[in-house]
């Protein structure tokens, strides 16, 4: 077999072209083309971003417990009154120990979760109707706004002379403290939704309820979370100052801690519910809501993968 010659140009000249440029010159320009592609950084593991959600976390939580020891140990108030974070958090474990505190933080979440989930089945349809019919918004869409900003404590003595010392009470406050948020929150965003967004989906035959469910809806998600998330904040306000104002029989939850703590004189026991009420807190927003906003805005294209 015959070697391979090298390919011979118009103007006779082995490795040239036409205009002018060897080869090895063509080479070196693709080469500098090359160098201008950045390659893209490896995805951190799950670890990796674990550890860079949580540290900023861990490190408020003990800026926090040492401004803590410092103020008790300034002496601004006696020990019995404000007691520093180890006996505190010693009356915590001791508690998580014995299974009192689980079970009436069991209580508690319970029905804290059926409370805000009433209050979204209520709110949602609400909040649709009064963003997407004329009258309803007239009618009601005040009204709406103003059970939110109403204090529910205000609320408690309407409950309890209705339903009496009863679970019922408690929970006919907490879903009127969810449902006008998540109202308010799905208003929001579908007065939001660009016009054209929805022309387009006219455009593309989505009437009634496909437009609602392909179009509006997908297009408030944010602002309907964000609802969500402000009508858990009021349902779970209005829960803890339930269980302090209704005493319901033979049941023991986080409010009713506090208050024995407070009759009892118990500081330690009474700042330990407290942390408690405020890790729950923590969690929800970090790992629930949290995650829906860290999705949605990837899924939105605010935010990188």
């Amino acid at each position: 077999m015959c070697p391979i010659e090298p390919a011979t140009s118009v103007d006779g000249h082995s490795g040239s072209h036409r205009d002018g440029h060897s080869d090895d010159e063509l080479t070196e320009e693709l080469a500098g083309l090359d160098a201008l592609e950045v390659a893209v950084p490896p995805s951190p593991g799950r670890a990796t971003r674990a550890w860079a959600a949580a540290w900023p976390k861990l490190a408020a939580a003990l800026v926090a417990l040492v401004a803590w020891q410092l103020i008790v140990w300034s002496g601004w108030r006696s020990t019995d009154v404000l007691p520093g974070p180890g006996p505190v958090f010693e009356t915590l474990w001791d508690d998580l120990w014995s299974g009192d505190l689980i079970l009436a933080t069991a209580l508690t979440l319970r029905r804290a979760v059926l409370g805000f989930a009433l209050g979204i089945a209520i709110g949602t349809p609400i909040g649709i109707a009064v963003a997407r019919v004329r009258v309803v918004r007239t009618a009601v869409g005040s009204v709406v706004t103003s059970l939110q900003t109403m204090p529910s404590t205000a609320w408690f003595p309407f409950a309890i002379l209705l339903f009496s010392q009863s679970e019922t009470a408690i929970m006919f406050v907490v879903v009127l403290g969810a449902a006008p948020a998540v109202a308010n929150g799905l208003v929001a965003g579908i007065d939001q939704i660009p016009p054209n967004l929805l022309r387009a989906g006219r455009v593309l035959g989505a009437r009634g309820w496909t437009a609602l469910r392909y179009v509006v809806l997908p297009a408030a998600y944010p602002q309907y979370v964000a609802g969500l998330k402000q009508g858990w904040a009021f349902a779970w306000r209005s829960l803890i100052a339930g269980e302090l104002i209704v005493q319901v029989a033979g049941s023991e939850s986080i409010g009713v801690r506090l208050q024995d703590a407070q009759r009892s004189d118990d500081a330690t026991a009474l700042l330990a519910t407290m942390v408690v009420i405020l890790v729950i807190g923590i969690a929800v927003d970090s790992l629930g809501f949290g995650t829906l906003e860290r999705r949605i805005r990837r899924r939105y294209g605010l935010a990188t993968s």
